[in-house]
C-alpha cells in the first residue's frame, strides 16, 4: 500500500494515484498544473493554503489505502 508523508512531494503524490487530484482540488490546491507545485512538499502546499499538514496526510493516506 502507497503512503505519503510530510516531505512526499506532489509530483510525486499525483504519480502515486492521479485520482488524488478531486481531493486535493477540493482543498483549494488549484495550482496542481503550475510547474513549481509539483517540486512542493505535502507540508509546503498544506502552509501556503493554511491547512494542517499532519491531517492532510492522513486524508490522502486514507484516500490512498481506500483506492489502490
Amino acid at each position: 500500500m502507497a503512503q505519503v508523508t510530510k516531505d512526499t512531494m506532489i509530483g510525486e503524490l499525483l504519480q502515486i494515484n492521479e485520482n488524488i487530484t478531486p481531493v486535493l482540488l477540493g482543498i483549494g490546491m488549484h495550482c496542481l498544473g503550475c510547474p513549481s507545485s509539483q517540486m512542493e512538499t505535502i507540508e509546503e502546499a498544506a502552509a501556503v493554503h493554511g491547512i494542517d499538514p499532519d491531517a492532510l496526510v492522513d486524508h490522502i493516506n486514507e484516500f490512498l489505502a481506500l483506492n489502490e
